[in-house]
């Protein structure tokens, strides 16, 4: 710090150093400074009383600066050799004016930092105390009232059930909870502004241990010497509520009559029956205030603005429709998403599993709980605008359930694309497009394109050419932790379009790029069974996976 206090006051020194050489010396018309003092007595002594009450200054000045640490001991020193007369040249002064400086520029340093750091304390401070304040005045009994405050000074956790209980299976759970705000008291959507809670639920899954309850998380093990795979977690989640849905959003298949009969029906019924806060789309609602002005109880919303604050106003999300309709209640979300039941009333249902006829069993078992759940990862795409020039000109997020889409568009051009891996060059697809899918997409259209079917949870991003102009071009599946990036040569003879879940076309140009990479906010969606049984099922009545005649046992055998 010496050294550095030094550096700052190099320039004064100059100076010092240039007035001592003018007292020596004389300039090019040869009168010297010295002649001139000696010619201008009164001057010399004003000068020198203007030095004696500069070093005095200095001196004081430096007495009353606090020491800020004990690494600074050397400034002490410095000061005490001040004080005993030890530098007392006319560089010296200045050079100790600036070292007072830089200690006093420090020491005011450190007290800025310390009052800013005091005054967001004290707005955090009182931020919770607000928070804590209408938690007391919301409206909730006493035994919601103690859950909200020990959610509130906990943070979510991992649990793992003590040892010594011999059970087949293991829990592993994860707490969520929020306490959020209703919306503005003009919006659609919130009929009043008290404070409402939103429903939180835990999630768990099971794991196939040996005689212990102990949930193991390594992949593999290295004990004794041996490398061994841990046991695997048959990772089929339970939703429990911990607290019961109160507000309840329903998407329905457009221009369907069956669905609209279907969507009066059940609208009442949770109304009437269960007490539920219902909302619709805007389509919706004026189709049910068509059919009855008896359900002016009905809620919505007006524009994009208010979609917004769907999630931390709705608990359930019933979709009645097929694939499709999903995957369109799971666009109206940008961030978490709502636990979603969907009910079959489409073509093949891959992500459909619950029948319309048995809609009140399959509610009453969803409300009250627990039910699985299936967590389908989705895509996040964005779009860099000339990437090899301009890395900030990114466009806005894209979400996507199946697949995002690159291909030809209307030209007969070959597509190029280039393919990276976490900045790892893959490929270039020459052909009609790309296809990234996600796992629960890849019974979709890259698995008309030639991919495989795999199982929703198994996290990964499916990398499906379409029609390539090569023998040897194989799908791939990469594993869920990678970016890719497709960019547009700047040689490319045409350019690219990309789509995202059929929606949102935009055109690639030459030197643009598309980046995606796995979302943190998966969807999920109620299982009628489980898990592997549902997608097991939907394959097999969807697609009638391997459907052939069994080959007749009348017949020559093997002796």
């Amino acid at each position: 710090p010496f050294f550095h206090f030094y550096l700052l006051s190099s320039s004064i020194i100059e100076n010092s150093m240039s007035s001592n050489y003018k007292l020596n010396h004389t300039d090019s018309l040869g009168n010297g400074d010295a002649n001139s003092l000696r010619s201008n007595p009164e001057n010399a002594f004003s000068d020198l009383t203007s030095l004696a009450q500069s070093e005095k200054a200095v001196e004081e000045l430096l007495i009353q600066q606090t020491p800020m640490q004990a690494s600074d001991d050397h400034l002490i020193e410095f000061s005490e050799a001040l004080r005993s007369n030890e530098l007392t040249s006319f560089s010296n002064c200045i050079f100790i004016i600036a070292v007072a400086k830089a200690l006093r520029g420090s020491a005011e340093g450190k007290a800025l930092a310390q009052a800013e750091a005091a005054e967001w304390k004290r707005r955090y401070e009182l931020e919770r105390s607000k928070n804590l304040d209408l938690l007391r005045q919301a409206p909730l009994n006493e035994e919601a009232n103690s859950m909200e405050m020990d959610h509130i000074a906990k943070s979510p956790r991992l649990h793992v059930p003590e040892n010594g209980k011999s059970t087949r299976y293991s829990l592993e759970r994860i707490c969520a909870h929020e306490v959020l705000q209703d919306c503005e008291p003009n919006s659609p959507i919130g009929s009043n502004n008290k404070l409402k809670r939103k429903a939180s639920f835990k999630l768990s899954w099971g794991c196939k241990g040996q005689a212990n309850d102990q949930h193991k998380k390594d992949i593999v093990s290295f004990e004794s010497g041996n490398i061994t795979t841990a046991d695997r977690s048959s990772k089929q989640i339970s939703l429990t509520w911990e607290t019961s849905p109160q507000n309840v959003l329903i998407f329905t298949k457009p221009k369907s009559t069956s669905v609209q009969v279907l969507s009066v029906e059940m609208v009442r019924w949770l109304r009437e029956q269960k007490g539920l806060n219902v909302y619709v789309e805007p389509r919706v609602k004026a189709e049910l205030l068509s059919e009855s002005s008896s359900f002016d109880f009905v809620q919505t919303w007006e524009d994009d603005k208010e979609i917004s604050l769907l999630h931390p106003k709705i608990d359930l999300v019933i979709t009645l429709g097929g694939d499709g309709t999903v995957l369109w209640a799971a666009s109206m979300f940008k961030g978490p998403v709502p636990p979603i039941v969907p009910f079959s009333m489409g073509s093949l249902g891959f992500m459909t599993p619950f029948h319309s006829e048995q809609y009140r069993e399959c509610l009453e078992a969803v409300l009250k709980g627990p039910l699985s759940i299936t967590l389908r990862h989705r895509l996040q795409c964005h779009i860099i605008r000339d990437k090899a020039r301009h890395d900030y000109e990114t466009e806005e997020n894209m979400l996507v359930l199946n697949e995002v889409t690159i291909d030809r568009g209307i030209t007969s051009f070959l597509t190029n694309l280039e393919c990276y891996c976490d900045n790892s060059f893959v490929t270039c697809v020459q052909g009609d497009g790309l296809i990234l899918s996600t796992t629960s997409g890849s019974t979709a259209y890259s698995l008309a394109a030639g991919g495989s079917m795999v199982h929703p949870q198994v996290p990964g991003i499916l990398f499906t050419p379409i029609c390539p102009h090569s023998l040897s071009f194989r799908p791939l599946i990469l594993p869920d932790h990678v970016t890719v990036r497709v960019q547009v040569p700047f040689n490319s003879r045409s350019s690219a379009w990309v789509s995202f879940d059929g929606k949102g076309r935009k055109q690639l140009e030459a030197g643009d790029a598309l980046v995606c990479s796995m979302a943190p906010w998966p969807v999920s969606t109620a299982c009628q069974v489980e898990s592997t049984n549902d997608f097991l099922r939907s394959i097999h009545d969807g697609l009638h996976w391997n459907l052939r005649k069994t080959q007749s046992s009348d017949g020559p055998r093997e002796t």
